[in-house]
């Protein structure tokens, strides 16, 4: 009985530091894991066998982590490394894009093909940060696209804030479209064996619905605000987009290697490779492709965040392995009385409500096993576990969006905006986003209901 309780504990004082962002998060995760280790898994359970599972080392070394044959295999517990490998591949090649100068010339290229129009720079600005956050961890999206923003705010005089507001809610929105395109998907994905294919046609449909109403939405509420103190002005003494470009040669190979990784994820259900061989790969053939750059690429490299996931991983493989998560699911399953839309608005509502004020990341892991719980306690639903999927895939990813700390995203934008000038309070911020929030979710909730209806035994 012990260990649940100890395993509970350190799980919550890991969520409670996190939130208090007091220590580096990587440093809470690791710290918490180490605990879990040595408390639930030695003192406790004093289990060896459970600290393998946990670690799981084993799986880089069998021939399914790397390549499959038809359907994938679930992940076993304890820390997915699949998920690691695969974020730290994209990093590494994002690194490559950047030093090449690929985000900005791509900002600035379709600034000048819409005239530098601010309204036009606006929608357009929001489509490609949603687009380019379906491949690109929404993050480096963000910085680079707030920081042209505000760019070309000074030259043509209007405030960037809403701008920047809007790029923020399309990232999140286009991260929950693809596989690759949020943390919490990567985790979902490589734990239940569902594809960059599966995402795409499931919550990228979704989010492209979302995504038109998103457009609206912003345009209605902002529109007037861009328009004021704009001034016109000669494209002539704007930078160029060739300025953009650090060495095109590196350019040129970086987009090839972008295309590339787009190519392999969405054919990888066919060709049987996994995520973390696609992101060993891509990593690979960007630094052999910047031989002279290596160092520094490397050194771009988020260590933080990967280290930050591994312990993350461990802490909730405690909670599994003592059994916790099953004691969750059926608690969900005892609340929604066995009423599967109730059950999906409780998996949607809440993600969405703990995403919005604690890290998207952590609930997302916690939250794969139990779902998994749900599925199993529904045998006479045998396709229900994919539909619970995507519903945690769209309340964590959008739920994010609500305030300034619930996606990283989102403090990137602001903090951006604020060292150049342009704060941004938590009531500018929410009064626009939160709504935007609330809207994505019910259309999340109707397009989950009517399209999976069969699915869900309505």
């Amino acid at each position: 009985m012990a260990a649940p309780i100890v395993a509970v504990i350190i799980f919550l004082v890991m969520f409670a530091l996190i939130i208090t962002d007091k220590i580096e998060r990587h440093y809470v995760t690791l710290g918490s894991g180490a605990l879990t280790l040595i408390a639930v898994f030695g003192i406790c359970l004093r289990s060896g066998e459970a600290v393998m599972n946990t670690l799981n080392f084993k799986q880089i070394f069998t021939a399914e982590f790397w390549k499959v044959s038809g359907q994938a295999e679930e992940s076993t517990s304890g820390i997915n490394w699949a998920t690691i490998i695969f974020i730290a591949g994209m990093m590494v090649m994002v690194e490559g894009m950047a030093k090449a100068g690929f985000f900005r010339w791509l900002c600035m290229t379709i600034a000048k093909i819409v005239h530098y129009q601010v309204v036009p720079i606006f929608v357009t600005f929001m489509i490609m940060s949603a687009v380019l956050s379906m491949f690109i961890d929404s993050i480096t999206v963000i910085l680079f696209l707030a920081a042209v923003t505000i760019e070309l705010a000074k030259l043509l005089k209007f405030n960037p804030i809403p701008m920047i507001l809007s790029e923020v809610f399309c990232a999140n929105l286009g991260g929950s479209a693809t596989m690759c395109g949020d943390p919490p998907n990567i985790i979902i994905g490589t734990s239940l064996g569902y594809t960059f294919a599966d995402f795409l046609t499931n919550t990228g449909m979704i989010a492209g619905i979302s995504l038109i109403a998103t457009l609206i939405y912003f345009y209605l509420i902002f529109h007037k605000e861009l328009k004021k103190n704009t001034v016109e002005i000669d494209a002539s003494t704007l930078p160029t987009p060739r300025s953009a470009i650090t060495n095109m040669k590196d350019f040129i190979v970086s987009s090839i290697i972008f295309a590339c990784a787009v190519v392999l994820l969405i054919t990888h259900a066919s060709t049987g490779l996994t995520v973390a061989t696609i992101g060993l790969g891509i990593a690979v053939i960007t630094l052999i492709a910047n031989l002279k750059d290596i160092p520094k690429i490397l050194k771009g490299v988020d260590y933080k965040t990967l280290l930050f996931f591994i312990g993350l991983f461990i802490v909730v493989g405690g909670l599994e392995e003592t059994g916790v998560l099953e004691v969750i699911a059926s608690f969900i399953e005892k609340v929604s009385g066995g009423n599967i839309i109730v059950m999906i608005a409780i998996i949607l509502w809440v993600s969405a409500i703990a995403s919005a004020f604690v890290d998207n990341i952590p609930f997302a892991a916690t939250m794969v096993p139990v779902i998994k719980g749900l599925a199993a306690a529904n045998p006479a639903l045998p396709n229900l576990l994919p539909v619970l999927a995507w519903t945690l895939s769209m309340g964590t990813d959008i739920g994010g969006s609500a305030t300034p700390i619930g996606a990283s995203a989102n403090v990137v934008g602001t903090s951006v905006a604020a060292k150049e000038g342009y704060p941004v309070s938590w009531g500018k911020y929410c009064k626009s986003a939160a709504p935007a929030t609330i809207i994505v979710l019910v259309i999340s909730m109707i397009c989950i209901v009517i399209r999976y209806k069969t699915e869900l035994g309505l």
